[in-house]
Formats: C-alpha cells, sequence, structure tokens
C-alpha cells in the first residue's frame, strides 16, 4: 500500500475515534457547569453556591448505618400474653442510622455538665432546667429491696460510667438528643472554619449558645449574635466569595455545603423493630417473611456455637429469683444491667437490642398499626410546628426571659425551650389550606378508631357528671384518668387526683412506646415484635434510650468506601 495512502487511513481513523469520543460526552464539561442554564457553580465572582463535591452523608458520631428494606413487622411467634397489639403487617423502612450501643451513663453526664456550666442551677432563672434534665436516681428504690448502692453510684460512679443510663423519661431523652445533635453540628462547624475555634467550650453561656435551627435560618444571632464567634477570620471556608470590591459572601454555612447533618433522635417503633431483627444478611426466605424470633438466629438464647457454648447471648431475667445465674458460673454476666458491649452484636452490627434495658423509641402508643393506610416508615406522633416569626418578618429566637416551664405529672418542672432555639408555634391553615397530606397540627389521633379521625368529625355537648361526653357520644377512643397538676399562688404544687370510676384505659396522647427485654424482664419480652407502653414523663430502673438519624441521598452506601 502506497505509504501516502497509510498515513490518510492512520489520520481518518484518529477523526473517527475523536468523534465517537466527543458524542459519548456528557452535555456539561464540568461538574460545575449548571446542567440548567449552562451558569458556572460556586464561580469566584459569586452566584450559586453548592457543593458538587459531596458524596455521601458520613456516619456522625456513635452511630452505625443500617440499610432499609422491606420486613415482617409485629408478631411472628405466640402471642401468649393476648395483647393483640403487634398483628403481622408489612412494611418498608428508609435506610438511617442508629446508636451502636444504648446512651451510657459516661454519654449524659457529658449532657448534664453542658447544661451546668452554661445554665447553673446557682442561678435561680436556671436552676430548673438543670433539674429537670437529671435522671431519676430514686427508681431503684424497692420496698422489700437493699438497692441504696444503685440509687447513690449507678449514674455517677465511673464503675458505671460504660452501662446504659436509666431513670431518664422519654422527654428527657427527646432533649438529649436535640442536645447533641447541636453539639455534633457546632463541631462540624467549627472543624470546617465557619465557627471560632473552641468557642463551644471558652465563650458559651447562658446568653452566647448554638442551635442548629438558628444558625441555618438566622446565623447572625447564634451565640447571641456575637461576630467574633459565627465569623471568625480564620478558618478554611471553601464556599466563601469576595465580589471586586473585597467584600464577602456565603460566610455562612448553609444545608447546601453539605456540613450540617439531621438530627439525632428517637427511633421510630417500626426503625427500631427493624434495626433489632438485624436482616441485612438473611437471603432465607422464610427469615425475610417475618420468622426470626431474636436478634440473632435461631430460635434459643444460648449460643449454639463451638467457642461458647451455652452462653447466654443477652442479659435478662432467667427466672424467679434468678438475674444471672450461679456465682462464679453466670449465665448472662449480670444481676442488673451490664456495660454495653458485652454481648455479641446483631448483624447490623448493634449491641443490646435484646437485653439490658429495653428502650424507649418515639411513637405515641396505639393499640392499632393502621398499616392500611400507610406502610412506608410508619411513624404515629405527628406534631406539626413551624418557627415563630416576628412583626419585622425576623424569627423570633428564644431569649433568657422567655424560657417556658412545664409541670409535669408528677410535678418535675422541665423547660420547654432554651435560650438561643427558635420558638416553635402549631402550623395554622396557611400551611394546611388543601392539602390531602395533612390538615392540622397535631395529628396523634389520626385513624385510631375515635370520632375525631372523621375529616367532617363534628363534637357533641352532651356531658356526663364529670364534663365529659357520654359514653355512647364519646369523641375519644381512649378513656383514660385525667389528673390534674397546677400550683397556687405561693408556688406550691397542687395534686388533683381523678377518681372518677368511668375511666377505661390507661392510654393517651401522652404514653409512649418501648421496646426489647430488660434485665428484668423475662425471656418473652426479648422479642423485637413484642411493645409496651409508658407514661412519657416518668421513668424506671429498667429503660434506656438509643438515638438514631434519618440518612439524606442514597439507600445503600458506597461500595467503594471504608466503612466510617
Amino acid at each position: 500500500m502506497d505509504m501516502k495512502k497509510v498515513v490518510a487511513f492512520k489520520v481518518l481513523l484518529v477523526l473517527a475515534l475523536s468523534m465517537a469520543t466527543t458524542g459519548c460526552k456528557k452535555s456539561s464539561s464540568s461538574k460545575n457547569s449548571s446542567r440548567a442554564t449552562g451558569w458556572q457553580i460556586n464561580s469566584r465572582e459569586g452566584g450559586f453556591q453548592y457543593n458538587t463535591d459531596f458524596k455521601e452523608q458520613e456516619t456522625a458520631p456513635g452511630l452505625v448505618f443500617v440499610e432499609g428494606g422491606t420486613f415482617t413487622k409485629g408478631r411472628v411467634q405466640d402471642d401468649v400474653m393476648h395483647d393483640w397489639n403487634n398483628t403481622p403487617n408489612q412494611q418498608h423502612v428508609q435506610s438511617f442510622y442508629m446508636d451502636e450501643t444504648e446512651v451510657t451513663n459516661a454519654m449524659y453526664m457529658e449532657y448534664l455538665d453542658w447544661i451546668k456550666r452554661v445554665y447553673p442551677p446557682s442561678d435561680e432563672n436556671f436552676r430548673a432546667i438543670y433539674h429537670g434534665a437529671l435522671p431519676d436516681t430514686l427508681v431503684w428504690r424497692n420496698r422489700l429491696g437493699y438497692n441504696e448502692v444503685m440509687t447513690e453510684n449507678y449514674l455517677r460512679h465511673p464503675g458505671y460510667g460504660e452501662y446504659p443510663v436509666v431513670g431518664v423519661s422519654w422527654i428527657q431523652a427527646v432533649e438529649f438528643a436535640n442536645w447533641r445533635s447541636d453539639r455534633v453540628n457546632e463541631f462540624n462547624l467549627e472543624k470546617a472554619g465557619y465557627l471560632k475555634r473552641d468557642a463551644k467550650i471558652v465563650d458559651v453561656n447562658a446568653e452566647s449558645t448554638f442551635s442548629t435551627d438558628t444558625y441555618i435560618n438566622a446565623p447572625t444571632l447564634t451565640y447571641g449574635g456575637n461576630e467574633e464567634i459565627i465569623n471568625p477570620e480564620r478558618g478554611n471556608k471553601r464556599f466563601v466569595r469576595k465580589d471586586a470590591d473585597g467584600n464577602e459572601s456565603n460566610i455562612y454555612a448553609t444545608r447546601e455545603t453539605g456540613l450540617i447533618t439531621p438530627k439525632y433522635r428517637l427511633p421510630t417503633e417500626t426503625e427500631w423493630e427493624y434495626a433489632a431483627l438485624g436482616l441485612s444478611e438473611i437471603r432465607d426466605y422464610n427469615l425475610y417473611r417475618g420468622r426470626k424470633k431474636y436478634p440473632w438466629d435461631g430460635q434459643y438464647t444460648r449460643s449454639g456455637s463451638r467457642k461458647n457454648r451455652g452462653d447466654q447471648l443477652a442479659n435478662f431475667k432467667q427466672g424467679k429469683g434468678d438475674y444471672g445465674g450461679i456465682a462464679g458460673w453466670s449465665d448472662d454476666g449480670a444481676d442488673i444491667t451490664n456495660a454495653v458491649k458485652s454481648y455479641a452484636p446483631n448483624d447490623f452490627g448493634l449491641y443490646d437490642m435484646a437485653g439490658n434495658v429495653a428502650e424507649w423509641v418515639a411513637d405515641v402508643y396505639r393499640p392499632i398499626v393502621d398499616d392500611e393506610f400507610n406502610d412506608f416508615n410508619y411513624y404515629r406522633g405527628n406534631v406539626y410546628t413551624k418557627n415563630a416569626i416576628n412583626e419585622d418578618g425576623s424569627v423570633k429566637v428564644v431569649g433568657i426571659d422567655d424560657i417556658v416551664y412545664d409541670t409535669l405529672s408528677n410535678g418535675k418542672i422541665v423547660a420547654r425551650n432554651l435560650p438561643g432555639e427558635i420558638l416553635q408555634v402549631p402550623v395554622d391553615q396557611n400551611e394546611t389550606y388543601l392539602r390531602t397530606n395533612f390538615d392540622k397540627s397535631n395529628e396523634i389521633n389520626f385513624r385510631d378508631g375515635d370520632k375525631q379521625s372523621s375529616r367532617r368529625f363534628e363534637s357533641f355537648n352532651e356531658n356526663d357528671e364529670n364534663g365529659d361526653a357520654k359514653a355512647s357520644q364519646t369523641s375519644k377512643m381512649y378513656n383514660s384518668p385525667k389528673n390534674v397538676i397546677s400550683r397556687d399562688s405561693l408556688g406550691n404544687i397542687v395534686r388533683e387526683y381523678d377518681k372518677s370510676n368511668t375511666r377505661s384505659s390507661l392510654i393517651n396522647d401522652e404514653v409512649r412506646v418501648y421496646k426489647g427485654g430488660s434485665w428484668k424482664d423475662r425471656e418473652y419480652w426479648l422479642d423485637p415484635a413484642q411493645r409496651r407502653y409508658f407514661p412519657q414523663d416518668m421513668a424506671t430502673d429498667y429503660i434506656g434510650f438509643r438515638c438514631a438519624m434519618s440518612r439524606v441521598g442514597s439507600k445503600s452506601k458506597s461500595k467503594n468506601k471504608t466503612k466510617n
């Protein structure tokens, strides 16, 4: 072949390959070019700033990843108690994160230390804040038992530091989760250079605190508006830009930066049960359909492996008068609670999802699980709120004089809000008008069987001697006692007990679900499907809690990333 023809053929081949490659290119030549407008994202001249390098949500402190999926929620074994409150139903759960262990005494003590430093109980204005956060250590007392060593030492002694905290009400657990959210986001923003280094320890006080919601909605009002803290001169702020005159923009982190994590919270009952079952590695059809009894494989509470055959797999009550076994050869290694991680984790890497302590979950208790209305992220307990707005259009941030205290049914006083937080108010018709997915602020009683579940509900005026609607026309499904607690003009607590003989239930909007067996429970309660309830403002020596966090983005973790 002629040499000129060979050269010409090669040139044509290169051009053809080049055109083919060009045709396969994406329409956008850069990930920082908008596919909507072609404009430059994250340009030095300002404009739209967005984290185009975001890969996936990082696992926050203390959490492990739980990949979501479908499962059979509810009773899958014998219902020997005949509760009929957990009939099997198919549910789907979105991916989320959950605490590897129950919240420990050491973790809760860190919370108390922060409260004590920022809102010193020596100050009369703040005394109730610290006292309202304290666990009830008297839950250990027993009329015919000697437990004073736990009453005096369990919370604070380092010998119990890695033991699950107890004596914490549902309300206190929620407040701990809120506090934890703010501290983690505060640390993330400090690490990224958006907050002054160590301000969270050195500069924090009752008038200068960090709230995640406040920072997102009104960053200049965090830390009491201290510009030195919220806009430090030093720090590598990736999204800060300067114009030709040297003026800075995007000096505060936003959700678009990916630096602000979702909030810590209590898991929903559905999430907790799904996580406890640990179905991540299971491919057996019967187990997938809901035939798994415990967080571990098998139908027994003792290990069948050669290495530790016969050892108990959880901390629970073996029988009457048997909380741990024979001295020197203990069945479960504990008589009361045990240190977290004392037993093997389930397939998700979660410890003590059966035994040790039972755990609060977010849901309001109802014996009805309305899976016909919803089978995706099921949860009963939604109360929708919005930010309170001042007359000038700015958000209303709680000040020291704006703290509201609630007196609980047991006489304990807790702070409803704290300085630096945005005041929350119920949503109104501005948010609910013509909506089909929700129609009021409080949806706790939605489709639970009472007349108020009807969209066209009309109240009845005929009442009995107690002032309640008569039984034949009652508007409430659950007729529970209505004890009243108030304070007189001198501030003394006045308790009025409901002595009516017509009360037929202990279920109301203030009782919450708790799941899992405890050191005080028999084997029956280790089944993740079992459910019980307890007043949200009361505590026991056998109920603790762990936190969860929603996942944003993909359902699964990237395969090429190492586990956080």
